[in-house]
């Protein structure tokens, strides 16, 4: 008998031992909102607030306004601006339509004054030294030639006058320049002289006083002496050169002056020819009101920037002043507000927070030898003692992959030093019932088989 019970006893034993039965995964946790802090994007003070703590917003509805007294004065300084610049371009575009007008004006009177040399041209014979008539070239490739020719001469021209300028600086001819300049002054000298004298003349026909008479002969023996010093020193000056001229200095000087005066006349000469050239469209009557066109279209354009430009800063403006309403980014509860009218509010500064409580989350930790219990779409049920006997539905919708000691809020150093993993849970809150800060038990569905 006794035997029989020790048996027993060995069963019960062994069957004590065995293993557990698996219960359900339970934590606990708070509920949470996500929370969004508004903030002015722009610093003012505070004209209104128009939503208390605990207001439902919908996304887009006005929360608060800041004063924009001082935003509408530049808005007026702008919108001035922008009238003028308006007028500008109405004067610009003005001025642009005068200028095609003249243009055309002056265009058709050049047309019609080479007309006739046109036909001309047909039946002019060629000159002896060429063999083309004067209609073989175009006008433009004529003007072309003509341009050219013009380079040419002053090339020339250019050249001639750095020639005499390096011989006047030669040191063996400044016995000669010296002969030439004081020729040139005392012949200045003469002309000036010579036509006080024959000015002092003018009143030898009119009958005079006998003091008036005394007075004339001496103004006029005064021109007469003056004169006489002129032309004395101009023989002297021209005798002086004259003994020069034989000179190596004087042949220098004399051939470079010549060279110049040959190269400034032939350019004067291409001048000439190239603008008997530009006659019609060529002219420099139709060029200069086409370029008065240009000009105009230029300062047009300046204009139109103008009022761009102004647009730019009212819309610029406009812009910052719709910012100086605060609205709601989403929508949700205004948890706190933090501001009253009458306050300056900074840019940046949260002065409310809102939060969206249909849709809530819960994070909870579950020890690491459950951590295959879970899974991501999972479904728990959450209690709170705030409405005892009610249950609501929640669904994992994340799980950490890396291990985590329990959060600090655990007080038993046995508890600090066990791993967990954090889950977070989502809770769709319809009613409102839950609220943020609200502690909460989590079960967790049993794991199927």
């Amino acid at each position: 008998m006794k035997k029989i019970i020790i048996l027993l006893l060995a069963s019960l034993l062994l069957a004590s031992c065995g293993p557990a039965q698996s219960t359900a995964l339970q934590a606990s946790g708070q509920i949470e909102a996500t929370e969004i802090a508004v903030a002015p994007e722009l610093s003012g003070r505070v004209v209104d607030v128009l939503v208390a703590e605990g207001d439902s917003v919908k996304a887009g509805d006005p929360l608060l306004s800041l004063d924009d007294s001082l935003l509408q004065a530049q808005k007026g300084t702008l919108e001035a601006g922008l009238d003028a610049a308006n007028a500008n371009v109405a004067a610009a575009q003005s001025a642009l339509d005068m200028a095609q007008l003249s243009y055309d004006q002056t265009l058709s009177a050049a047309l019609a004054a080479v007309q006739q040399t046109r036909i001309t041209d047909w039946r002019t014979l060629p000159p002896d030294a060429f063999d083309q008539p004067e209609w073989y070239f175009t006008q433009n490739e004529q003007i072309s030639a003509a341009q050219a020719d013009v380079e040419s001469a002053k090339a020339a021209l250019d050249d001639a006058q750095a020639n005499l300028t390096a011989v006047i600086q030669g040191k063996d001819n400044a016995t000669f320049l010296e002969a030439e300049a004081n020729l040139a002054t005392a012949r200045a000298t003469f002309l000036s002289a010579r036509e006080v004298n024959s000015r002092s003349q003018g009143l030898s026909d009119v009958k005079l006083t006998d003091a008036e008479k005394s007075d004339y002969d001496k103004l006029t023996n005064a021109a007469s002496d003056t004169y006489d010093d002129a032309r004395d020193a101009l023989n002297r000056a021209q005798d002086t050169y004259d003994t020069l001229l034989g000179t190596q200095a004087a042949k220098e000087v004399t051939k470079a002056r010549a060279k110049l005066s040959v190269a400034q006349e032939r350019y004067y000469l291409a001048m000439d020819g190239l603008r008997a050239l530009q006659t019609g469209a060529d002219s420099p009557e139709v060029v200069m009101a086409q370029q008065s066109i240009d000009q105009a279209g230029t300062q047009l354009d300046a204009a139109k920037a103008s009022v761009k430009q102004v647009q730019a800063q009212l819309s610029e403006l406009e812009t910052q002043m719709e910012k100086l309403t605060v609205s709601a980014p989403q929508d949700g509860v205004v948890l706190t507000r933090s501001v009253q009218p009458g306050e300056v509010a900074q840019a940046g500064m949260t002065v409310m927070t809102i939060a969206k409580l249909d849709t809530l989350k819960v994070t909870v930790y579950i020890p690491e030898d459950r951590y295959g219990e879970v899974k991501l779409g999972d479904s728990a049920s959450l209690s709170t003692d705030s409405f005892p006997g009610e249950t609501f539905t929640a669904t994992v919708t994340r799980i950490a992959d890396q291990a985590e000691y329990t959060p600090r809020n655990v007080q038993t150093k046995e508890e600090r030093q066990t791993t967990v993993y954090a889950v977070e849970l989502s809770v769709q809150n319809p009613d409102g019932k839950l609220k943020p800060g609200m502690p909460v038990d989590v079960t967790f569905a049993s794991p199927s088989k």
